[in-house]
């Protein structure tokens, strides 16, 4: 594969990479091209290799894949929910019963929820989805950088993103952001083929995918609208008036792909659906603009269980280097000044060219969408994990492709052939700083990335008089310079569990921060560092010695789990909860939606996370508590999961737990200290239920 890449990087075809009045060098299978978009005649090698690349993403993601166990247990509790519920299915609840939802809408719950109803609950039926999002990705930006770019562009571009640290970990994990990249991919090509043909279908097409996208991760799928709208009010090849019109169409699409689901829950009696989880007034109007929207660019995330809005706050310093450093650079950042400096190059070779012009209108959506995420991500001051990085993959491994291509058509050149060994240059030295903060890992290869960068500027430059066989070679070498580094990464990644609500991508970094600011890899500040620097902590989320992991400033979180990892209940806990299990609406409640997962996952029954993700939601407030355990409907209260009120929470998780200690006699099963809440008559005062009835 690689060698048809290298001879075929920039071959004539749809895009008229060889600009007019240039001598080059075409190959002979890259002569039977032709220009149409999309429609180029495939040379016999092509459609081998995109299988060939597609099967080794496949074999990637999938390769041991239950390694990773439940992976996010929050998430994966509520898929276990959504496949026995439709109702929690529908609200992407916690539990079947419904209490509460988790803190995101719930579009990526719902396929690995039917995954599961399919095949069974098991690591295998939740992560598999994920994985083939994956390869779906891959494949949609092959697709994509196709139409307007060489065979071997095309291969380039999915060969980044599949080998990109960053993305071998979320499509390896459970998180909802697999399938908002796959969403944005999509909307990302369907905008690409309106401004081919100007046909409004395909703008609607791209604003449903981007509603879809607010359905999986909210306000975070709109940072590729600017780029995409400008595209094609600049590029589609109709006039103004029915450009501004699509673009309205486009986002009416977009209202109603999101919108209906919004509306169901804004518009449901609050007794006829769960706690909007993440919020503090049962709103999810309140979770998009205030916890998952602008607090996450102030920092004042209400209930969050620490701010960032300083810097070096909680979340890490913001600033233009902000994912190039410490964890952040390793998952994501080896070609984004390449990308970069190829989206300008691409930019200023395609400036003469008719307003209609298709590359340039890829690399205005492709650049607009890794420079505005860019910007975001390097400034927000709120909650900000380093796996997040994985939303700017497919713009980076579509400049490479697409740029790269621009570039290399002009090889002939003395100024091409000095940049592209420039690039070639830079991309190795960096490579080989993001490798020096593993130094401990795989020693010898920053210094033969090194070496071999050196190898391949030396070579691209001296093959402008050695001719074009030369230069192959020199293009051969720099694309391994530029792709060893991310590549070793991944396969690190990929041979690596990860489970927790907190992971990253490769081996452990100096001074790394695990995307929570303050601590070592995988641990909070003041907290335990994982064995060999793992992240998400041990098995169970328990850290050495015993511990579940800290809380900011060392506050334990307590119970067999934690905030960010599951608990991990023994057999006989599990026996325990089980009796009677058919009596109760839920066998158990306890503080915070990860504390209960690894409960929920070990018996398939309801537990009750009280106080959502961080136990700091109103939800059940004491009184509604106090009425369910009147009514018979929760056996057991498991204690443990003490963080609860954090950053202008509510206290209520705090107060349920001081009124179970004071009427309830305690007992210990394997540790964990359980209150039976059918033992002894609770002193309750006459309220309304919690939301929840198994459906």
């Amino acid at each position: 594969m690689s060698t048809h890449l290298v001879d075929h990087l920039a071959s004539p075809g749809v895009d008229g990479a060889d600009l007019p009045g240039l001598p080059d060098t075409p190959t002979a299978a890259a002569a039977s091209t032709v220009t149409t978009p999309g429609r180029a005649t495939r040379a016999r090698w092509e459609r081998p290799a995109l299988a060939g690349l597609l099967l080794l993403t496949a074999v990637l993601y999938l390769w041991n894949l239950a390694e990773s166990g439940w992976a996010n247990s929050f998430y994966s509790a509520a898929v276990q929910a959504g496949s026995t519920s439709w109702k929690a299915f529908l609200y992407g609840a916690s539990d079947a019963a419904g209490s509460i939802t988790v803190d995101k809408p719930p579009a990526s719950l719902w396929i690995m929820a039917l995954s599961v109803r399919v095949f069974g609950l098991s690591s295998w039926s939740i992560l598999v989805p994920q994985a083939l999002m994956g390869v779906a990705a891959v494949g949609v930006v092959h697709a994509s950088v196709r139409r307007h770019a060489t065979a071997g562009a095309a291969l380039l571009a999915g060969t980044v993103l599949a080998f990109t640290p960053v993305a071998a970990l979320m499509f390896r994990f459970n998180n909802p952001d697999a399938l908002l990249v796959l969403l944005l991919v999509l909307a990302a090509w369907a905008t690409m083929r309106a401004i081919e043909d100007g046909r409004t279908r395909w703008m609607v097409l791209a604003g449903a995918l981007v509603g879809l996208g607010f359905l999986t991760k909210q306000l975070q799928a709109f940072l590729v609208l600017p780029g995409f709208a400008l595209a094609y009010l600049v590029a589609a090849p109709v006039s103004l008036g029915r450009r501004i019109r699509d673009g309205f169409l486009a986002v009416g699409a977009l209202v109603l792909a999101a919108g209906w689901w919004v509306a169901l829950v804004e518009l449901v009696p609050a007794s006829m659906r769960p706690y909007v989880g993440g919020s503090q007034t049962n709103s999810f109007l309140e979770l998009t603009f205030g916890y998952n929207g602008f607090g996450r660019l102030t920092g004042s995330e209400t209930g969050s269980v620490g701010g960032g809005a300083t810097a070096g706050g909680q979340w890490g310093s913001t600033g233009m280097t902000r994912l190039f450093d410490g964890d952040f650079g390793g998952q994501i950042a080896w070609l984004i000044p390449a990308a970069l400096v190829l989206l300008g190059t691409g930019l200023w070779l395609r400036r003469r060219f008719p307003r209609t012009d298709g590359p340039r209108a890829a690399l205005l959506v492709w650049g607009s969408w890794l420079v505005v995420t860019l910007l975001t991500f390097s400034f927000m001051a709120g909650i900000f994990h380093a796996y997040y990085t994985v939303a700017l993959a497919p713009a980076i491994a579509a400049l490479i492709g697409i740029g790269g291509a621009q570039l290399w058509a002009h090889r002939t050149t003395t100024w091409a052939l000095s940049l592209a060994a420039g690039l070639t240059l830079l991309t190795s030295i960096w490579a080989f700083v993001l490798l020096s903060r593993s130094a401990d890992w795989l020693p010898w290869l920053r210094y033969a990335v090194l070496v071999v960068g050196f190898a391949g500027a030396a070579t691209l430059v001296i093959g402008r008089w050695y001719g074009p066989t030369v230069l192959r070679a020199g293009l051969a070498l720099s694309l391994v310079a530029g792709l060893v580094g991310p590549t070793a990464y991944t396969l690190q990644t990929v041979g690596t569990a990860h489970t927790g609500s907190i992971v990253t991508a490769g081996p452990a970094v100096s001074g790394g921060t695990g995307g929570f600011g303050g601590g070592p890899r995988g641990a909070f500040a003041g907290g335990a560092q994982a064995p060999g620097g793992t992240t998400g902590g041990m098995p169970g989320g328990q850290a050495p010695g015993g511990t579940t992991g800290a809380m900011p400033g060392g506050q334990m979180a307590g119970g067999m789990g934690g905030l960010l990892n599951g608990s991990s209940p023994s057999s006989t806990l599990t026996s325990t909860l089980l009796k009677d299990a058919d009596s109760y609406t839920w066998v158990a409640a306890t503080v915070g939606a990860n504390n209960a997962a690894g409960y929920q996952l070990a018996t398939e029954r309801s537990v009750m996370p009280i106080g959502g993700f961080n136990g700091s939601d109103p939800s059940p407030t004491l009184a509604e508590f106090q009425a369910d355990v009147a009514a018979g409907k929760i056996h057991y209260f498991i204690s443990g999961g003490s963080f609860g009120r954090s950053q202008g929470g509510s206290s209520t998780s705090s107060e349920i737990t001081a009124w179970v200690e004071a009427s309830f006699t305690a007992q210990t099963v394997d540790g964990t200290t359980l209150y039976d809440l059918t033992a002894t008559p609770a002193t309750t005062t006459s309220a309304t239920s919690s939301t929840g009835t198994a459906a």
